[in-house]
């Protein structure tokens, strides 16, 4: 399986340039990149774009994500996952848990389910 990450656009761009070191074969996007939704983008849209391109969500929102995956699945609809960032957890961390999850994940895994990383 080939995951794909959705950085948002409040994340620091210093974890889409160590996931690409470590792991240069991981498709990573933040939102504002061309084709993507741009900067500004109501999180319940963004969730919709991730569920129409199959893209992981990684994001630092912690408050009113719940709240919005709880909306979208009351619509019907899916999410292919959203990984939260913890607080105060290194970035290399949180780039080892991102390494691991798209190498060990099976399909549909993280399916309509917010998860912390790092995982452990």
């Amino acid at each position: 399986m080939i995951v794909k990450y959705l950085l948002d656009e409040n994340m620091a761009p210093e974890y889409r340039v160590q996931l690409l070191y470590h792991q240069s074969d991981i498709i990573v996007l933040v939102v504002g990149d061309e084709g993507v939704p741009p900067k500004g983008t109501k999180d319940p849209e963004i969730l919709c774009w991730c569920e129409e391109n199959n893209f992981i969500l990684v994001t630092n929102n912690r408050r009113s994500m719940p709240v919005h995956l709880s909306d979208h699945i009351a619509q019907g609809r899916h999410v292919p996952g959203i990984l939260t960032i913890r607080l105060n957890v290194d970035i290399g961390k949180v780039i080892e848990g991102l390494i691991e999850i798209a190498g060990a994940s099976f399909e549909n895994e993280y399916q309509d389910r917010i998860e912390f990383i790092p995982l452990s």
